[in-house]
């Protein structure tokens, strides 16, 4: 695993989309230590501008003002002639990222809307992967009868858009969480994955290894186990990193539309009320514009990381 890593690191590719993901996941694990902001929170008012540059200039304009008995020498005199001091307060909340068409503090709301993204990305990757890799191993060492019958529902699938599939399963149902949504992305994404490996799989099952183990009475969930699977590893690794991207677009996809998980912030889920509630026609860049850049850096940094692996696993490309 080890030296793995050492060789995968040697690709520029891999080491810029390791280190853009990382940085995300950091900020993801360690934010909410550091602020305790309730994402869902509405303590703010309807798309309120960020304010870090006003929050610090008034902090330094306070510190560099009267002390306290200053201020109230100067409040008894004016109060003896009637006035009284204005003073300006410093705003109740800072909101780095402003606020969103609820008032909640869009920061906190990205940061959590990107850990239930990722989450669903993971979930729905491992299921696609593990859907698509047993029916490919499956019918790519089987042959015959089950081959033809698996791949035909595989290929049902493929000609039938997965998104459209996707949102008929979403809208049957009464009520979604995260888990149902990663879940019902993971059941439609398998086909690809399963095609490709039942290709590879056919090639393998002829090498003189596979048929050493035929004869020496092997079954055959030992010999896809043993003598198969781990040629497809570098694949199947591939394959999962791809699969959490899709994964991942395809909720922000279900969610514009209203049919991703309730109750809980994703990326998709707020695009959809930058969009219903329009942020983009009131200027409010900053209830959609950070959303899309996670969301096209999380894109970007798994595909660049899936394209450094292949450099280092294809032998056309390494050569």
């Amino acid at each position: 695993m080890g030296h793995l890593l050492q060789t995968a690191f040697k690709s520029g590719k891999f080491r810029f989309g390791f280190i853009v993901l990382a940085l995300i996941l950091l900020t993801v694990v360690f934010f909410p230590i550091f602020n305790h902001t309730d994402p869902l929170s509405m303590d703010g008012g309807l798309f309120e501008r960020p304010n870090l540059f006003e929050f610090l200039s008034q902090k330094e304009t306070v510190e560099a003002g009267p002390t306290a008995e200053e201020q109230a020498v100067a409040d008894d005199i004016m109060a003896q002639f009637g006035l009284s001091a204005v003073t300006k307060e410093l705003p109740k909340t800072l909101h780095v990222l402003g606020t969103d068409n609820f008032g909640r503090d869009t920061l906190a709301e990205l940061v959590a809307a990107t850990r239930t993204s990722l989450i669903i990305g993971l979930i729905a990757g491992t299921i696609a992967t593990i859907i698509g890799l047993s029916v490919g191993l499956l019918a790519g060492y089987s042959g015959g009868t089950l081959d033809n019958l698996l791949s035909t529902v595989t290929n049902i699938f493929i000609v039938i858009p997965s998104f459209v599939i996707l949102v008929l399963i979403s809208v049957s149902l009464n009520s979604r969480n995260f888990i149902t949504t990663a879940m019902v992305i993971g059941i439609t994404a398998w086909p690809w994955t399963a095609r490709s490996v039942r290709a590879q799989t056919t090639s393998l099952r002829n090498r003189d290894h596979v048929n050493l183990s035929k004869l020496s009475g092997h079954s055959m969930p030992r010999i896809i186990i043993r003598d198969i699977l781990p040629y497809l590893g570098s694949y199947v690794m591939m394959a999962f990193i791809l699969q959490v991207a899709s994964g991942i677009l395809s909720e922000a996809s279900l969610s514009m539309l209203g049919l991703g998980p309730q109750n809980v912030a994703s990326l998709g889920l707020m695009m959809n009320w930058a969009m219903n509630f329009s942020a983009l026609p009131v200027g409010a860049w900053w209830a959609f514009l950070p959303v899309v850049l996670v969301i096209a850096l999380i894109s970007f940094s798994l595909n660049l990381i899936n394209s450094g692996l292949d450099q280092i696993f294809n032998p056309q490309i390494r050569s």
